[in-house]
């Protein structure tokens, strides 16, 4: 839609920032896309925009070129593309003013036993925020663990914690520890990465399940990180992003940030616009963080690139993967898809040419991968579905002290047996769970207490 600026000082750089226009009876927020002196739009028709929202681009060009294309490949309205891209407070027309709310405990919630008994999760927080001296900001504390949210709110209720939001500078970048121990596969790796920092490259770490790929990232993000640069990296479900981002705060000793949909809004605005003033060196995300914002982008990593959970299946139906790449390309720094099992376009690209393909083919540290047998059971005795050999097998583990663990597809016949005529269903009498069939020993059993 094309509208007249607002009254007012126009921002010095106005495309990417947000306006609020009349739309209809009402009103609505939208981002300017392109300042044109004419407009096909008779003058008489167009209406003033009510006032900027923002002094500077909330989206920079890089992202609104990105997004510009998703629309037009995903065939989606750029308008729509554009809102995916931003948090929910954003598109709403909240101010983009940075706040980081932090939770202190009180002088009650620091004592022992101030927790109930029953309140594991509470008692969790607060035992790691006695840990940090009794406060922390809340996105650290919940990149850790989610849940901690819920167990906030019953504290705050109870008097044992209080939230207050402070300055977004306030505390310091976690300390660095020594420097990682790579091996010579990793050291082949990182040297490739850190050659190709500053350019466009886009890289497949084809490295077996333990190799120490996240010590790859690290370590070649290492020098762009120091001298102001900016590192983000997609993983494919929420619960990897606290163990990658503890190891990468680790190492690099830099302040990071967390971006995906089950952040409370506050946190997740407030990680964004921290990735968009270059406050957050290491940004961890889904694949919604795909369209975070960065002041100096040096390093795009998406691990796991093969997972499909990196398609989106509803609005925007993109793939993270891909615009990860197409964004490095536009901002000119190498993109490193890391995987266990690559997918097929992206060892086709590797063949082509088109990727450096880098390989890490063995497990760092020495540690030897799991091996692996198969038990012919077509001319074996089973009892309960477990053969001999099995059977002895388990039991040399426990007398060594290991652990073992069985996953069964599935026990019995049917896991109900019922009448179709009255509706009769096959119980057990101890505890009432149904019975299941096994048919070949013409039985039925209770796989809850063993009755049969």
């Amino acid at each position: 839609m094309d509208y007249l600026p607002p009254a007012g000082k126009a921002p010095a750089a106005p495309v990417g920032c947000r306006v609020e226009v009349p739309l209809g009876k009402g009103k609505a927020v939208g981002v300017v896309v392109e300042i044109d002196a004419v407009s096909p739009v008779p003058a008489n028709k167009l209406r003033p925009a009510r006032q900027w929202l923002d002094t500077e681009p909330l989206l920079p060009t890089d992202l609104l070129e990105t997004l510009a294309w998703a629309s037009r490949y995903y065939r989606y309205p750029v308008g729509s593309a554009l809102a995916t891209a931003m948090p929910s407070g954003l598109r709403k027309g909240q101010k983009a003013r940075r706040a980081a709310r932090w939770w202190f405990l009180t002088a009650e919630g620091s004592e022992p036993g101030a927790v109930p008994r029953r309140a594991p999760r509470q008692a969790e927080l607060q035992q790691r925020l006695l840990r940090l001296g009794g406060a922390a900001p809340v996105a650290e504390l919940l990149a850790v663990e989610p849940a901690w949210q819920q167990a906030a709110r019953a504290m705050e209720k109870a008097g044992l914690l209080r939230t207050e939001y402070r300055p977004p500078d306030d505390g310091a970048a976690p300390r660095r520890t020594a420097p990682l121990a790579l091996e010579e596969a990793q050291r082949r790796a990182v040297d490739a990465i850190r050659g190709a920092l500053g350019q466009y490259r886009p890289i497949l770490l084809d490295g077996v399940t333990g190799s120490g790929k996240t010590e790859v990232y690290a370590a070649a993000a290492e020098e762009a990180v120091a001298t102001g640069g900016q590192m983000l990296i997609l993983v494919p479900e929420i619960a990897l992003a606290p163990q990658i981002l503890a190891r990468l705060r680790e190492h690099l000793g830099v302040k990071a940030a967390v971006v995906h949909s089950d952040l409370p809004e506050s946190e997740r605005v407030e990680a964004w616009l921290a990735a968009r003033d270059g406050d957050a060196s290491v940004i961890i995300g889904t694949r919604s963080a795909v369209f975070t914002p960065l002041r100096n982008p040096a390093l795009i990593v998406v691990d796991e690139e093969h997972d499909n959970a990196y398609s989106q299946q509803d609005g925007l139906r993109y793939s993270a993967r891909d615009l990860a790449v197409l964004r490095a390309q536009r901002l000119g720094v190498p993109v490193v898809l890391g995987s266990a099992t690559p997918s097929l376009e992206s060892i086709h690209n590797a063949r082509r040419g088109r990727y450096l393909h880098l390989r890490l083919p063995a497990r760092a540290g020495g540690a030897r991968p799991p091996s692996i047998g198969i038990l012919d059971i077509r001319s074996r005795a089973l009892d309960g579905g477990i053969s001999e050999p099995l059977r002895a097998a388990t039991a040399r583990h426990l007398a060594a002290g290991s652990q073992v663990l069985y996953f069964l597809n599935r026990r019995g016949y049917a896991p109900v047996l019922t009448c179709h005529a009255c509706g009769w269903v096959a119980e057990c009498h101890r505890c009432d769970a149904r019975l299941t069939l096994h048919r070949g020993q013409g039985r039925m059993r209770c796989h809850h207490c063993g009755h049969a």
